[in-house]
């Protein structure tokens, strides 16, 4: 099968190659020609067109063409449907979709910068693809250190906060929560009087001017977008409980988090789950 698209790959036609080589036809041929010739040489060559408008093999939706390829070959692979988001988000700009999207946005646009000729960028890209693959069936889930802070975290609040209600807490692990808070609260609860002072700029002044350059948001809508959109990404790439999110997100508990969750997203924390894992599994 010979298959044709635009020149200058990235995202989605690298992944698409790597789909189609490693799951529809291995001897499948990959053709980059300018945006202008692919459907003239895709008649000459007996080519297929892909992730081109107009073809089939498109954009459908908020879908990107890896997702195509992924229905209409019918491929069951679970691994590959952990792939699906990231690259989706990757190649769509929405990062939101799974933590790993910015990353692989990154890696891409750096090799395409560094590697003009676009059949050594598609090899390089192909062992990219197969190293992502390797860590969604075998390492997902997995830290790079054996202790990060956020694990640490949620040990002490299991150990020590969690559970400790039916006894009188003892002064040290009153401050001890006092003290994870403030960690967690890091860059998600900034106080607007100290962010002022920091910047020396007039408390009342940065307010009235904030929304201005920051999504047309409030100073305190804009930290919660940043609490929800945390959420998010440990929601759909973590094993934490809500509680635990609501923790580690600065909520003052679960139903607090819930609430507020709701609020952005029209869903509860639970409904967004379970609808994002319908999402991976069809």
């Amino acid at each position: 099968m010979k298959w044709i698209t635009r020149e200058h790959p990235k995202i989605d036609r690298i992944a698409c190659p790597w789909l189609i080589r490693r799951f529809i036809d291995p001897e499948a041929e990959i053709v980059y020609v300018p945006y202008e010739q692919v459907i003239t040489s895709a008649k000459e060559l007996g080519a297929t067109p892909f992730d081109l408008p107009g073809v089939e093999f498109t954009h459908y939706g908020d879908k990107c063409t890896f997702d195509y390829f992924i229905e209409k070959f019918d491929i069951q692979d679970p691994v590959v449907h952990t792939l699906a988001p990231i690259v989706r988000g990757a190649d769509t700009d929405q990062h939101e979709l799974a933590l790993e999207c910015p990353g692989l946005w990154a890696v891409f646009c750096g090799l395409a910068h560094n590697v003009t000729d676009d059949y050594e960028l598609l090899d390089k890209g192909m062992v990219i693809y197969d190293a992502l693959y390797s860590w969604a069936k075998y390492h997902k889930g997995e830290r790079h250190t054996q202790h990060t802070v956020e694990r640490l975290l949620i040990d002490v609040y299991n150990k020590y906060l969690k559970y400790g209600d039916s006894k009188k807490v003892p002064e040290w692990a009153k401050e001890l929560k006092a003290l994870i808070q403030d960690q967690i609260d890091t860059n998600l609860s900034l106080n607007l009087k100290d962010v002022s002072q920091n910047l020396d700029i007039n408390p009342s002044y940065l307010s009235r001017e904030f929304s201005k350059y920051f999504d047309n948001l409030s100073y305190g809508e804009y930290i919660r977008k940043l609490r929800i959109e945390k959420a998010i990404g440990l929601l759909t790439s973590s094993t934490y409980s809500l509680t635990e999110i609501a923790y580690l997100t600065g909520f003052s508990d679960q139903s607090h988090f819930t609430r507020i969750f709701k609020q952005h997203t029209g869903k509860t924390p639970s409904a967004y789950k379970k609808n994002f894992n319908k999402g991976r599994l069809k």
